[in-house]
């Protein structure tokens, strides 16, 4: 059995990444950190399209929950190896930088940008024994171009962006890839206080997108078809930004 983690795989994007890496063929492991409804639910999809799963909760802000419950599900899968990560769970907390309280740019350096090396770190070595693995990270269009009102935002996602084209060359010659899928405005949770008939003129797909359409580009660089495919940032924002 292989196996893939999501983080957050309960809703939005994070969901849609979980059924598309299903289809691949793995036994997705659906991380979340407290709505069990939406998880649950997430998982229930994957096994009436035939997938398999489970549940793995913790708090992506948390490098002890997250070393605890990688251990946990190691010890108990001793000869498991989670060959695919995809690093999905974020937040945003926007406010003009004079305005900004530290909170919440701690808050969301934390859980956007930290979070990446506290979960990275403890899957990348069972990937490099294995001579195969996958890292995606599903970044922002705010962390390409910047966007007003996102300092914090922008700033988390482009080190991710970065982080990941230096990773990318410490693994490649272990046949382990990393690289970014960076999504424009996609209907979601998150942008769910937008209004898209204000952003169309701007979009020159003149739509948000769809989580799915995310989902496909996340599954193709978690697939074996992307095997010469690493340090890459991937957009998928109808054209917003190239």
């Amino acid at each position: 059995m292989k196996f893939a983690l999501v983080t957050g795989g309960s809703r939005g994007i994070g969901k849609a990444i979980c059924l598309e890496i299903s289809k691949l063929g793995y036994h997705v492991l659906i991380n979340y950190r407290s709505n069990i409804e939406e998880a649950q639910n997430t998982l229930n999809q994957i096994k009436e399209n035939g997938g398999s799963g489970e549940l793995m909760p913790f708090d992506v802000s948390d490098p002890e929950g997250i070393k605890a419950a990688i251990n946990q599900w190691k010890e108990k899968n001793p000869d498991a190896v989670i060959e695919v990560l995809v690093n999905n769970a974020g937040i945003r907390k926007d406010a003009l930088i004079m305005w900004m309280k530290d909170e919440d740019w701690k808050d969301v350096l934390n859980t956007n940008l930290d979070s990446f090396y506290y979960i990275t770190k403890h899957l990348v070595q069972d990937m490099i024994v294995n001579k195969y693995g996958r890292i995606v990270n599903v970044v922002s269009l705010s962390g390409i171009k910047g966007l007003p009102g996102q300092t914090n935002y922008s700033a988390a996602k482009g080190g991710v962006i970065a982080a990941s084209k230096a990773l990318a060359q410490e693994v490649a010659k272990k046949n382990v890839t990393v690289n970014c899928v960076a999504p424009g405005f996609i209907k979601t949770d998150m942008t769910q206080e937008l209004e898209e008939k204000d952003y169309k003129r701007i979009i020159p797909m003149s739509r948000f997108g769809k989580a799915e359409e995310v989902a496909h580009v996340v599954s193709f660089l978690a697939s074996p078809n992307a095997s010469y495919v690493t340090g890459e940032v991937i957009s998928v924002n109808g054209g917003l930004y190239t």
